[in-house]
């Protein structure tokens, strides 16, 4: 089976019945809140759950089971899938040049309350779907707040975010909240079995480990170098608190190598899961990883902190790469 497609034609929603079902009684109940927030880890499917939700709403709400499923044979399905539904709107962030953040333009957000008062083109609903949230800045974020406020009759706001936190409090005090966990083990091994049957079981294994039950991010990782990279990451947690000064150029010389950024991201990102999985589990007294025994805990969240910030000023600020990977594991390594 191939790698599924993008999450606006993707007929599966895997693990996620309690939120799809939630939507459904919601939207039952004839008095459907007119904003909704779906939160949840980068990757586990909450883009997947809102255009599966918009079709089915914009089909009329057809019976069956699972929640929420049309057929990819619909006609509704068929013109979401190829972003010519003429009530549907998705937002989702720009790649701008190197340099620029990935980003929601706010020129974007301020056409959506026109578009959420025109009339349905078939008697249904308007919906307007904003994937990656957080990604809009302030003034994107303001702009969309009037039509929060005062949303038009048969309109619908779906938003999707994995930081909530960084959306401003009055856009999440007007939204109706579902939260998506993480896949069990049994749920990813399935999935992974499906997606990647070339992999053998122990790669899959690992990828369903280090994305911590996204599925979306195992895919990621698994067209990436993510194995690769999570083998680099261990390697180097490994040699705390006195990694080889050669090793660690040698580690920033291949990650800095990749034009656009990508390794150095990736292992970063990697990085950081690694450390919060290690920390949780000896705050919950369970084994501690041995480098761990170098600093405080607090220590610890406060570099996961650190090296966040270093990666986006690194792509952000077009900083040099090399030099970003020696000075977040210089940091990690000295007491």
């Amino acid at each position: 089976m191939s790698p599924p497609p993008e999450p606006r034609a993707n007929p599966d929603l895997f693990g996620h019945d309690h939120a799809a079902q939630a939507l459904a009684d919601a939207a039952a109940s004839d008095r459907l809140h007119h904003a909704w927030l779906l939160t949840g880890p980068r990757g586990v499917g909450k883009a997947t759950l809102a255009f599966r939700f918009a079709r089915w709403l914009l089909a009329g709400r057809p019976p069956g089971s699972p929640p929420l499923f049309l057929p990819p044979s619909d006609p509704t399905f068929r013109r979401v899938a190829a972003a010519g539904h003429a009530d549907l709107r998705s937002l989702a962030p720009n790649a701008g040049e190197r340099g620029v953040k990935m980003m929601i333009r706010v020129d974007e957000v301020r056409q959506v309350p026109r578009f959420l008062s025109l009339t349905a083109a078939e008697g249904g609903w308007r919906i307007v779907l904003v994937e990656q949230a957080e990604a809009m800045n302030a003034e994107a974020q303001n702009a969309l707040l009037k039509t929060l406020e005062e949303p038009p009759p048969r309109a619908l706001l779906l938003l999707t975010t994995a930081a909530p936190d960084r959306l401003l409090p009055t856009i999440r005090s007007r939204c109706r909240r579902v939260d998506l966990f993480p896949l069990a083990a049994p749920q990813m091994e399935q999935v992974l079995n499906n997606w990647l049957p070339d992999l053998d079981a122990g790669q899959r294994a690992s990828l369903a480990r280090i994305s911590d039950g996204a599925p979306g991010r195992a895919l990621e990782l698994a067209e990436g170098e993510g194995l690769a990279l999570q083998a680099e990451v261990d390697g180097f947690l490994r040699s705390l608190p006195h990694p080889d000064p050669r090793a660690l150029h040698q580690l920033s010389d291949r990650l800095a190598a990749k034009r656009d950024g990508s390794a150095l991201v990736m292992f970063f990102d990697l990085l950081r899961s690694t450390l919060a999985t290690a920390v949780r589990e000896a705050a919950r007294g369970g084994t501690a990883a041995p480098y761990l025994a170098a600093r405080p805990l607090a220590d610890w969240a406060s570099l996961w902190d650190t090296l966040g910030r270093l990666a986006d000023e690194t792509e952000t600020l077009n900083l040099d790469r090399k030099q970003a990977v020696l000075n977040g594991l210089s940091r990690l390594a000295s007491r």
